[in-house]
């Protein structure tokens, strides 16, 4: 479990993922050494990354949560080959490791939709699969689960805190230049302009022009992603609930404002509302679930799905 610093440092970049440590180090309190020391530590021990992410809305694609059910032993094996697909991100492995979940971005066109399910692994080892398209974010993406923690007070977190994204109405194209951008800061949130520049082929002063118009747009936007061990969080399951139309929003906006959920989300199919949760422990999770889950308006149905294993995170593999 970390202390109160590094928990501070991870609230600190999940505000703004390229804040220098100079800036976190006076709002903390501490020295710009200290910061980065803490910061070098965990990166290098593969327990905290920060990833440029862009929002699917702004570039019009959709979001599918697709869970596949195979035959004993032949789920790993295909949840590797999902993995090494560039449109998956969040792969698990669940239901005692018979079962990949995992999030697919697909273009908004009829022939993408429809071809994600035929390009997804249809062999004699897949036994049955769903797709639910993600209609309405509640909880998640910019806004990640350590901002629930408390570690900043008000005044730290107006200190650290960037200028809102004000995005238009209309979708954004990307450039040549912007998908490279896009790809550097999804692998390294923090990479430095000249490790941009030289990526992408453009000049520095491009590269920081850009990248401001894409923050600024709500095009990009910066995760961190985390060992959730840190925050003594060692239990995730996935939560689909099948809720009432006329209380989907209430029960939504109940479901994000709880500490365990990580990500929550309204979906089509025979759930119409997912989430992402993390407890301390298997006791906790039964906690959560007879108290908090249980008192949410206009539920019907509740399937608890554990997670045995995280094959690949937003966009990178996860290590063995």
């Amino acid at each position: 479990m970390t202390d109160l610093l590094d928990t501070q440092l991870l609230h600190a970049l999940q505000l703004d993922g390229r804040a220098p440590f100079s800036q976190i180090a006076d709002v903390l309190a501490v020295s710009d050494q200290t910061i980065a020391r803490r910061y070098s530590r965990l990166h290098e021990a593969g327990r905290l990354r920060v990833r440029g992410l862009s929002d699917p809305g702004r570039l019009r694609e959709n979001r599918w949560m697709v869970r596949v059910q195979c035959t004993p032993n032949a789920a790993a094996a295909a949840a590797d080959a999902l993995a090494r697909r560039a449109d998956t991100s969040w792969i698990s492995l669940t239901a005692g490791g018979t079962e990949i979940v995992c999030a697919v971005r697909t273009g908004s066109g009829e022939h993408d939709n429809r071809l994600l399910l035929q390009t997804l692994p249809r062999n004699r080892f897949v036994v049955s699969m769903a797709a639910h398209c993600i209609l309405h974010t509640f909880f998640g993406d910019a806004a990640g689960l350590i901002n629930k923690m408390g570690a900043l007070s008000s005044r730290q977190l107006e200190r650290l805190q960037p200028a809102p994204p004000t995005p238009g109405d209309e979708h954004v194209s990307l450039t040549d230049v912007d998908h490279k951008l896009l790809s550097v800061l999804q692998r390294d949130g923090r990479a430095t302009f000249a490790e941009l520049a030289a990526a992408t082929g453009a000049s520095q002063t491009t590269v920081r022009r850009r990248m401001a118009e894409l923050r600024a747009n709500g095009t990009l936007y910066f995760d961190v992603d985390f060992d959730q061990a840190l925050l003594d969080l060692h239990v995730r399951a996935m939560i689909w609930l099948s809720v009432a139309p006329s209380q989907l929003v209430a029960a939504g906006e109940a479901l994000a404002g709880h500490p365990e959920t990580a990500f929550v989300a309204a979906t089509t199919g025979a759930s119409n509302l997912y989430a992402s949760v993390v407890c301390p422990d298997t006791s906790a999770l039964y906690t959560y679930l007879t108290t908090r889950i249980a008192q949410l308006p206009g539920v019907e149905r509740v399937e608890t799905v554990p997670v045995v294993r995280s094959v690949k995170r937003s966009g990178l593999l996860d290590p063995p």
